[in-house]
């Protein structure tokens, strides 16, 4: 059985991207998975720099530009991700809504992460939210993507200790760092056939540590 080809798409820059090429080149995903490409939606996003470094294809599609509907710009995608033969598409800091027609084609074999302890603080501001709610434990959260924000089922997350002294300058790195280990991990686990899903639980064989 050859390696699972994993299609990336993004619009910044992309450190949980190179968190799991690195796991593929050297990492626990070495033996499992390959980045086949990458595809970014914002001009000059340092992710693209990423992909080069790495000698991964990757394809900028514009989407300030785009004038058409939503499916138009994701059959766009769509069609890359079909050239590469990508069975999994991991989300990798990508700031727009997908469409259902987008999450049909890959029968749902799509993951994103979050940096909150889903479904707590949802959206771009879950740093910022967490602290001004005043929670004690924030964390990260790897799920399936479905058709609504932050919402698909949950494959793995992990909590982070928010101190009293906390800004999103302090508490944004620690939880990135987790961010790093926990998303290669939901791939390896994909990879291995170890992930089932039950309506919206995710049931994992076997124990996950990160």
């Amino acid at each position: 059985m050859g390696k699972l080809k994993i299609g990336a798409i993004a619009s910044g820059s992309g450190s949980n991207f190179e968190a799991i090429v690195n796991a593929c080149e050297t990492g626990i995903l070495k033996d499992k998975a390959t980045v086949e490409v990458l595809i970014c939606n914002k001009t000059g996003a340092y992710c693209m720099e990423r992909a080069k470094n790495h000698n991964i294809p990757y394809v900028l599609i514009e989407s300030d530009k785009h004038r058409g509907t939503r499916e138009e710009f994701d059959r766009k995608m769509i069609d890359i991700l079909k050239k590469y033969r990508c069975e999994l598409i991991v989300l990798v800091g990508y700031m727009r809504f997908i469409s259902e027609m987008f999450l049909d084609h890959f029968k749902g074999n799509i993951m994103n992460i979050h940096p909150a302890l889903l479904p707590s603080f949802k959206g771009m501001h879950a740093h910022e939210d967490a602290l001004a709610y005043g929670v004690k434990v924030s964390g990260v959260t790897v799920h399936f993507v479905d058709t609504h924000e932050d919402h698909g089922p949950i494959i793995i997350q992990h909590p982070v200790t928010v101190y009293d002294t906390d800004t999103k300058e302090t508490l944004a790195p620690r939880i990135l760092e987790w961010e790093h280990k926990a998303f290669p991990k939901a791939i390896e686990l994909f990879c291995d056939g170890r992930l089932h899903l039950d309506g919206r639980i995710v049931r994992i064989d076997g124990e996950v540590k990160l």
